[in-house]
């Protein structure tokens, strides 16, 4: 977010004597000029005219001062530039603010010498002190303002574009870390042993959340209102297992948006969520619930995320009872993520009896149903080996011996 800072000020007009003789369009070899006008504030001043007049004319009678003519008069336009063509000479660069009488003037820049086959440089900078000490108190002081609000607002675009910066950097470093199985498989090889590739991907994981960790805790102790960096440094924490620390962090990301004038549901959502992650892995399946129920709610765009990743972390938590019914609340929202059947089902599975009567395994209600439906809608997705396998068993008469299969733990 940048923060753009519009500056004006009247600017002095002053007399000019003696009065302006204006002549025919001059003819014959040329020169060029070209030059920027630039405001008290130091800013670029837009509009206006540029007028190049030149003390050509004899004086007219004993005591009188020599007649001025004009030999060119050109636009300022919306960047604070002129340009224009002149006959050779030695001129003065008048300028004029819209609208203004041209028996007045706003700044000038004296002696200015045009040649032939030439492109002189004449720059109008009314934030020179021989100007400034001109202006009347009152806009002196304004003057003054003016700068420091800029100023100010200056070192807040630059302390902004750092934050900005750092995002970008965190932004990476998440895609980052939810890619480093892929990232250890690669550089590893998919030889490598599951003991290596699990050290080699926490060891990506962990280089990425803590680069996060250094920067958003510099950066939030920085700009403490801003909620997005709370909600980073907590997504840090979290990734880290600091539970207490990513908690507590997520709590002030809410109290902050709660207070917040334009509260932004991107960055609610992802507090709630990470509430509910951090109950999720820590047993609390009733304020796991909750949280992630706020998320959806919140960013309502986004709930059947929200509600697939808790039914995979009660997944990986091998708690299959909340993993079923987180599942069948992501289902509710989103019917057609494959995925989700297989969780309920897979959270099913371990309650499968066996049928002494007809040898025959009795899935639970809605297992079976629950892995129909993830071959309907992923028959070739990368759990169909494995449901195919199970489904398949539910019609075979097996021997007494039988086991009900354990659940697969997905990373």
């Amino acid at each position: 977010m940048k923060r753009n800072i519009s500056l004006w000020l009247g600017l002095l007009a002053f007399a000019l004597l003696p009065a302006l003789a204006q002549l025919p369009a001059p003819t014959g070899p040329m020169g060029k000029i070209h030059g920027h006008v630039t405001n008290p504030t130091g800013a670029s001043q837009t509009g206006g005219t540029v007028s190049l007049v030149g003390t050509d004319r004899a004086a007219s009678g004993p005591g009188m001062s020599a007649m001025t003519s004009t030999k060119g008069v050109f636009n300022v336009d919306a960047n604070g530039d002129y340009v224009g063509q002149a006959p050779p000479g030695i001129y003065d660069v008048i300028y004029r603010t819209k609208d203004l009488p041209q028996d007045k003037i706003t700044d000038k820049l004296e002696k200015v010498k045009v040649t032939v086959d030439q492109d002189v440089a004449a720059d109008i900078d009314m934030s020179r002190k021989e100007y400034i000490d001109l202006l009347p108190a009152d806009q002196k002081k304004q003057l003054e303002d003016l700068k420091k609000h800029n100023s100010e607002a200056m070192k807040a675009n630059e302390v902004i574009k750092h934050l900005n910066d750092d995002l970008k950097t965190v932004t990476q470093d998440i895609k980052d870390a939810d890619s480093a199985r892929a990232t250890a498989v690669q550089t590893l090889g998919t030889t490598a042993s599951k003991a290596d590739l699990d050290a080699k991907e926490q060891e990506i994981k962990t280089a990425k959340y803590t680069e996060i960790e250094t920067l958003m805790s510099k950066d939030a102790a920085a700009k403490p209102d801003a909620s997005v960096l709370w909600a980073q440094l907590g997504q840090a924490q979290l990734g880290l297992k600091k539970y207490d620390e990513a908690e507590a962090t997520y709590k002030k990301v809410l109290d902050l948006e709660a207070t917040a004038k334009k509260p932004n549901p991107s960055v609610q959502g992802l507090a709630d969520s990470g509430l509910g992650e951090i109950y999720a892995r820590t047993g609390k399946v009733p304020e796991a619930n909750a949280a992630y129920d706020a998320a959806a709610k919140v960013n309502p765009t986004q709930a059947a995320f929200y509600l697939k990743n808790e039914a995979v972390i009660f997944f990986q938590m091998n708690n299959s009872d909340a993993q079923v019914a987180a599942a069948d609340r992501a289902i509710a929202v989103d019917p057609t993520q494959a995925l989700l059947y297989y969780l309920k089902g897979q959270g099913l599975i371990g309650k499968a009896t066996f049928d002494a009567t007809t040898n025959k395994i009795v899935p639970p209600p809605g297992c079976k149903e629950a892995y129909q439906k993830y071959l309907e809608l992923a028959p070739t997705g990368m759990y169909a080996g494995e449901v195919k396998g199970i489904l398949a068993q539910f019609d075979q008469t097996i021997d007494q011996g039988y086991k009900t299969p354990k659940p697969t733990k997905k990373k």
